[in-house]
């Protein structure tokens, strides 16, 4: 059930500099110009002025291809990820054509239509014939509406919502509730071209020009109480006074040994940078895109309890405050525009917890689950599951798309309950995510889903408190994300890889289910 091969570093994937990973960004995304200042144009004062008026283009935005194929048999998935990875590369092309061409696009108003969007909805239709092909030779099937998401799109810049969300995906707008525009700011969810403060917050906001804005923060204090984990039922505590009450918690650091990579050896393995942000990574020392699960098994890690080396990882969180870190030069960091102080947790608690209607059952070894959506702001809150909060604060208010601002003594706090309902049978999926569920309200598991430990992953950082200030935000944090997303906070996520030793694991259920607490 393992991937035990070592995959080579493809050609294809080093060159899609600005696209996201094939399987994270599954073919699709929204994708914003630098239309402030662009070191590869030469527009003039007269044309930049006359396209701004005539509402020129920010943005590409492309329907998510990966997450609807959720039938591909497990031999075609390389080949099939291989084909996202040339839509993400069709898709970077396409950017850079459009940043690139202002001065075209200024003098003809259907330039981009002709010029851009038709040729690369002619490019992706081959892509999808050849999908559908590799597919259907495996023996398996894609969805019928397939060639729907074809056709990408292109927005003005004065319709752009700063929180927005792009049409094609299905998902909701203002990316889980923002005002329209972020109250007043641009188009690119960010201040006016030329606001800026002492953390560089200019163009499209934040230190990097690419988010987060004032909008993005609101004072806890103010925020009126609403402390159900979780996005819908996405995110829902498993446990409760009934059923299996035990715990298990698992002593992993903080990353304190600062292990960190860009790669995703989930949803992009064997593709270098395919995260395009910077994770955290505590337990498993040998979590990088080409590790196999031999490797992973017989890697060193960080857990006190040797029989734990399970991968768990998340976007590191960073302060905007004009400084940087050690990889403000390098893809899926400052050239991508996540930028700033890399800020080590304070506290992470990585615990496991129970199902509240009856006992689990053990997770099988090499289990994956990715949990939120890096990409929400694009994808919409389907697979959101973010919980943003202060300590002292936890049991009555948790955001899910806003940065708070902790009072003097407070902490900022991430939350997050994974699923804890698995199909029995697969450790992965090919949308990496249906063969594991939520529970439901009443904690059952759906579609004959068994229960297993839940992880809850509990992350406490010392975070100077960011001040709003005309409009702005001075010294903002923000979390890692792909540079389109503008570090939303709806945009946090996580991801777990089960090692631990048979031995700890039916040690961890025993304790779950006779309703010890356990480490």
């Amino acid at each position: 059930m393992g991937r035990n091969t070592r995959k080579r570093r493809s050609s294809m994937a080093t060159k899609a500099v600005a696209a996201s990973a094939a399987l994270a960004l599954g073919g699709g995304g929204l994708i914003w110009a630098n239309f402030y200042a662009s070191a590869h144009e030469s527009r003039s004062g007269q044309n930049a002025t006359k396209a701004a008026s005539a509402g020129w283009v920010a943005t590409i935005s492309c329907p998510d291809v990966g997450q609807k194929l959720t039938n591909v048999p497990r031999q075609a998935r390389d080949e099939v990820g291989g084909e996202l990875a040339n839509l993400d590369s069709q898709i970077t092309e396409a950017y850079q054509r459009l940043a690139t061409t202002r001065d075209a696009q200024a003098r003809d108003a259907s330039f981009v239509q002709n010029s851009i969007l038709v040729p690369l909805q002619q490019r992706r239709k081959v892509i999808f014939d050849r999908i559908r092909l590799e597919v259907g030779r495996a023996g398996g099937t894609t969805p019928q509406n397939l060639d729907s998401l074809i056709n990408c799109t292109a927005t003005p810049a004065n319709q752009t919502n700063a929180g927005g969300q792009n049409n094609n995906n299905g998902g909701q707008q203002n990316g889980g509730g923002q005002q329209n525009n972020n109250g007043g700011q641009n188009n690119n969810g960010g201040q006016q071209n030329g606001d800026q403060n002492n953390s560089g917050q200019q163009g499209g906001g934040g230190q990097g020009g690419n988010g987060p804005v004032a909008a993005d923060f609101v004072d806890i204090t103010k925020v009126q109480g609403n402390a159900q984990l979780g996005v819908g039922a996405n995110g829902l505590a498993a446990n409760g006074n009934g059923g299996s009450r035990g715990t298990f918690t698992t002593k992993c650091g903080t990353n304190g040994n600062d292990n960190h990579n860009t790669d995703n050896v989930i949803v992009a393995p064997g593709v270098t940078n395919g995260a395009h942000h910077l994770h955290d990574y505590v337990g498993n020392q040998n979590n990088d895109a080409f590790a196999s699960d031999q490797e992973l098994a017989g890697a060193q890690t960080s857990c006190q309890n040797q029989g734990d080396k399970s991968s768990y990882f998340w976007p590191v969180l960073r302060l905007q405050n004009g400084t940087q870190d050690f990889d403000q030069n390098n893809d899926g960091g400052g050239k991508e525009g996540n930028v700033g102080k890399i800020l080590q947790p304070a506290q992470a608690q990585l615990k496991f917890v129970g199902n509240k209607r009856g006992p689990v059952v053990a997770m099988p070894t090499a289990l994956r689950i990715i949990t939120g959506d890096a990409k929400a702001f694009v994808n919409g809150n389907a697979n959101a599951n973010v919980n943003w909060s202060c300590t002292g604060f936890e049991n009555r208010v948790q955001l899910k798309d806003k940065y708070p601002i902790c009072p003097r003594g407070s902490q900022v706090v991430r939350t997050t309950n994974f699923q804890s309902c698995w199909d029995g049978q697969n450790i992965d999926s090919a949308n990496h995510r249906t063969h594991v569920a939520f529970v439901q309200a009443d904690g059952t598991c759906a579609n004959g889903f068994k229960a297993i430990p839940q992880l809850q992953v509990r992350l406490v950082y010392n975070v100077p408190a960011p001040r709003l200030q005309n409009g702005t935000v001075v010294n903002p944090y923000a979390v890692d994300s792909f540079p389109e997303n503008l570090h939303k906070p709806i945009t946090d996520h996580n991801d777990f890889i089960n090692f631990f030793s048979t031995n700890t694991m039916n040690k961890l259920v025993n304790c779950i289910n006779s309703g010890r607490r356990c480490q």
